[in-house]
């Protein structure tokens, strides 16, 4: 049986979505009343840009039943079955949508939560992709994504809090606060949702740096396959500092570096920066 794995754009994968041969369907971005759909025919850059001039976050929005159901018709076409990933159900509304679409074909969708989003969904995807090309049967790619996917870290390093505190994940006192004194919160998937971790404090190529050593000591047994650095078009220093300090502690086959895409960016900002992998419990 051949299996087409797919994902929503959240999972920020870059030129790894033709090379692994992975469907993508797009989230939309609205800017005021244009609408674009993310990967497509927006940027980072038209994101930045629109912020600034209009002192607000773009809103962004999940296909519909419909988009999914035309989306799922054209992978069957050529594939027996589809393995569908989406961000996280507590930061979208695009699972629910998948699960209502895929009830229309008998068993060949099957859709999977990603708990997770950016390359921590990824990950998931790319362990499914492997699991495919191994051979497995789609019941059992979906039965080991699903294991896995309560130990992916998916953690970030913001270098400013303004667009989450336009998007209200924190508060003016906060965000204040955090200018003042330079304070930088780890941001991270805890079951599924975004939680406030670690507070950093300093310049941001030490906190990369300290950010990056407490991650091998909470995570010492980890899967060696592959690690992401994503950031959302962070200054080129940063990542090469970043590169440099997870292959100094780490022992990854690859090391692989992603920009965030445009539903991401809408939430976080330029120069923000994160390490994801999955981790063994």
């Amino acid at each position: 049986m051949s299996i087409r794995i797919t994902s929503d754009s959240t999972c920020d994968l870059g030129h790894l979505v033709a090379e692994r041969n992975i469907g993508i369907l797009p989230l939309q971005v609205n800017l005021d009343a244009d609408s674009f759909h993310d990967g497509v025919d927006i940027t980072p850059e038209d994101i930045f840009k629109f912020v600034a001039e209009k002192k607000i976050l773009p809103k962004t929005s999940a296909p519909s039943i419909g988009d999914y159901e035309e989306f799922f018709t054209a992978q069957l076409k050529d594939y027996d079955e589809v393995i569908h990933f989406n961000i996280s159900a507590k930061s979208s509304g695009s699972h629910n949508m998948a699960l209502q679409a895929a009830e229309s074909f008998n068993g060949k969708v099957h859709v999977i939560d990603s708990m997770a989003l950016s390359s921590g969904q990824g990950l998931l995807v790319m362990k499914a992709a492997d699991l495919r090309d191994e051979g497995k049967s789609a019941k059992e790619i979906v039965a080991e994504v699903e294991e896995i996917r309560t130990h992916v870290n998916t953690s970030f390093i913001p270098d400013s809090l303004d667009y989450l505190h336009k998007g209200g994940r924190v508060s003016g006192m906060v965000k204040l606060a955090a200018g003042l004194f330079k304070i930088h919160p780890l941001i991270m998937m805890d079951n599924g949702q975004l939680v406030p971790g670690k507070k950093y404090k300093g310049k941001m190529s030490m906190i990369i740096k300290q950010y990056i050593e407490d991650l091998k000591e909470m995570y010492p047994s980890y899967d060696k396959t592959r690690c992401f650095i994503t950031h959302s078009t962070a200054d080129p220093e940063l990542v090469e500092l970043a590169k440099e300090k997870v292959k100094e502690l780490f022992d990854f086959d690859e090391v692989i570096e992603t920009v965030a895409g445009s539903i991401v960016t809408s939430h976080c900002g330029r120069n923000t920066l994160g390490v994801l992998f999955v981790y063994n419990k």
